[in-house]
């Protein structure tokens, strides 16, 4: 029976390395120059690394943010018609969970390595949407929005399925959006939210540009079904069911999704919660984090 436990967590921790990391963590990302404090100077007791690494706050958070993000048609546009997302979803979310790994946990060089090739990539996607209005991925204005959803969605999984005693503080809310700005305004954004207060009227200053476009409406069916294997669409089902408990209500109203309360605190909640500790149970502590940690408590190059 131990036997097929181990057998079972190691083939569960290869598909979650596969799926979320490509297979190969890169933990020279990570791991050095001994001493080197990262771009951003995160430590463990930052609330940006409390955050970012609690997977099933991180896992639901996403899928909220791609269908928050949606809602804002030059974005979805710009998604639409450059990103690969249908035909590589894999590939895509490989790059996003590169970008906010790197840029929380790694080095200098490596956050500075991949912030370079978002620049890069969004200087290529440019057009005009389906509405006659041009778009820039790299308008500043539009990275603000991008950053913000993304966030504030983070948040929002992190304060739901953290337990209870690692939950963020006001004040440490605050000073997560405070400490994730600069990652935001090393991609261009500007007057990026600074507090829970300033998302919130971010959120509600843009309410009147936010709806959904077919293409938002096609994005969010995309999520719903993929999966590759029938564990992998299960598993996608009960998490995006789960994001949806962390969108506003305006929000959910926009895409059409009416799932009633009751359904999202006692279903999908605990139901995500348990996709987690299973997800926990199979990775174990994070490697990405240990290396992480090591290199803070090495010793700094003189």
């Amino acid at each position: 029976m131990l036997a097929v436990l181990v057998g079972l967590r190691k083939r569960i921790g290869a598909e979650l390395t596969a799926t979320m990391h490509g297979g190969d963590l890169e933990l020279e990302r990570y791991a050095g120059p001994p001493g080197d404090p990262g771009l951003f100077g995160i430590t463990p007791g930052d609330p940006v690394w409390r955050v970012h690494g609690q997977a099933t706050g991180m896992l639901t958070g996403g899928f909220a943010a791609l269908m928050l993000q949606s809602l804002h048609p030059l974005a979805m546009a710009g998604v639409d018609q450059h990103s690969d997302f249908r035909a590589d979803p894999v590939g895509r979310l490989n790059g996003t969970v590169r970008f906010i790994t790197t840029t929380t946990f790694g080095s200098s060089a490596a956050a500075r390595e991949v912030i370079g090739v978002v620049r890069r990539i969004h200087t290529r996607v440019h057009g005009t949407a389906p509405d006659g209005r041009p778009y820039r991925a790299d308008d500043p204005d539009l990275l603000t929005w991008v950053h913000t959803a993304e966030v504030h969605s983070f948040l929002a999984g992190h304060q739901t399925y953290a337990p209870r005693r690692l939950r963020l503080t006001p004040a440490e809310r605050d000073a997560y959006y405070r400490r994730a700005a600069p990652m935001a305004q090393a991609l261009g954004a500007r007057n990026v939210p600074l507090t829970s207060l300033e998302a919130e009227r971010h959120l509600t200053r843009l309410r009147p540009e936010l709806h959904a476009t077919e293409a938002a409406l096609d994005s969010v069916r995309f999520l719903r079904r993929f999966g590759r294997t029938r564990r992998e669409r299960l598993v996608v089902h009960l998490l995006m069911n789960a994001s949806v408990g962390l969108l506003p209500d305006w929000a959910r109203a926009e895409l059409g999704i009416r799932r009633p309360a009751l359904v999202r605190t006692a279903w999908d909640r605990p139901l995500a919660a348990a996709v987690g500790r299973v997800f926990q149970w199979a990775i174990g502590p994070s490697p990405i984090q240990a290396a992480a940690r090591e290199r803070l408590a090495g010793p700094a190059r003189g």
